[in-house]
């Protein structure tokens, strides 16, 4: 996005969403390396625990229990965003920690969570990354679809890419329900939901019918959604099979919903890494040349190739 007038941002440059399907993922993990490795390249990063019932993003960063957390945000005994927001140790990462009331923070009020929502897209960072909730709940989808980047972690097991598969399925329906009134596509979406016989699955089966009824309107939907592009990282690959786990769920993704899913790639797993989490250290910081490093680094450098960002460590 463009800077506003007088060159100040009017958003985070580049919006990162962590979700997966279900919990001890790594998500956390991925978020916390992810955000030292672009504050690495020079960039200001802003990390937000938005597991909002399971927060500990703190505790990966080596972070102590924050005094000011999302909760006093939401329950407006801090009414700035920077009131919360803490320094990591990291040069140019700093932290939102995660709401500590659990109960309350999991279950948002929809005015709560607009109001949040338009407090982060006001937030000043060149990233903003949120790690955000295990499942399929309107708040973490919400959060989800929101990025400018939906990672999507998953791990090379049945169970787990079984998950993922669900999760993109509800960040999909969910950015159909966003756009039903403008396309009049309220009954198709319904039906979509459904698990009936001879419901609507596919973004093919959703274009066909508005197609019949709207050939322009079907065009720009298309457009649209082609936009929707979950970006998958595969974690704790143990073998050569893992490391293709991701080519082939995007692979079955585009097959089944027409729409293309980016395989960022895979972290191998890493006693290194698992050390790294048992001292409260990112793993780019404890041990920069370990796997686990190398292959979130890795990430990092996509992302940015994605977004057309010069990569400062990557210059002569």
């Amino acid at each position: 996005m463009a800077p506003g007038p007088g060159g100040a941002r009017q958003r985070p440059r580049r919006i990162i969403a962590v979700g997966g399907g279900k919990g001890g993922i790594g998500k956390s993990m991925v978020s916390a390396n992810l955000g030292v490795a672009l504050a690495q390249a020079g960039l200001n990063v802003l990390l937000v625990d938005a597991d909002l019932g399971g927060a500990n993003l703190h505790t990966c960063l080596g972070v102590g229990q924050p005094e000011a957390t999302l909760s006093d945000f939401l329950r407006r005994n801090k009414s700035r965003l920077e009131d919360v927001i803490v320094p990591t140790g990291v040069p140019r990462l700093s932290l939102i920690a995660g709401a500590q009331d659990a109960l309350d923070a999991a279950n948002l009020k929809y005015a709560q969570k607009q109001k949040l929502l338009k407090t982060l897209m006001g937030a000043s960072a060149d990233y903003l990354i949120l790690d955000l909730g295990a499942g399929t709940s309107f708040n973490t989808i919400d959060f989800f679809i929101l990025a400018d980047h939906g990672l999507l972690v998953v791990l090379p097991e049945p169970t787990s890419v079984e998950n993922a598969y669900r999760f993109a399925k509800a960040a999909f329906f969910r950015r159909l329900q966003q756009m039903e009134a403008e396309y009049g596509i309220q009954d198709l979406v319904d039906s979509a939901l459904t698990t009936r016989e001879g419901s609507l699955r596919t973004l093919h089966d959703v274009l066909a019918q508005v197609r019949n009824k709207d050939p322009v309107g079907a065009e720009r939907l298309e457009r649209e959604l082609a936009e929707f592009r979950i970006r998958l990282v595969v974690n704790q690959a143990r073998t050569d099979a893992d490391l293709n786990v991701g080519a082939a769920v995007a692979s079955a993704w585009k097959k089944f919903f027409g729409i293309a899913m980016d395989d960022l790639g895979a972290i191998r797993y890493d006693d290194e890494a698992w050390r790294a989490v048992r001292k409260r250290r990112p793993v780019l910081i404890e041990r920069p040349d370990a796997p686990a490093a190398l292959a979130i680094q890795r990430i990092a450098s996509r992302l940015l190739a994605l977004d057309a960002t010069p990569d400062p460590s990557s210059s002569p």
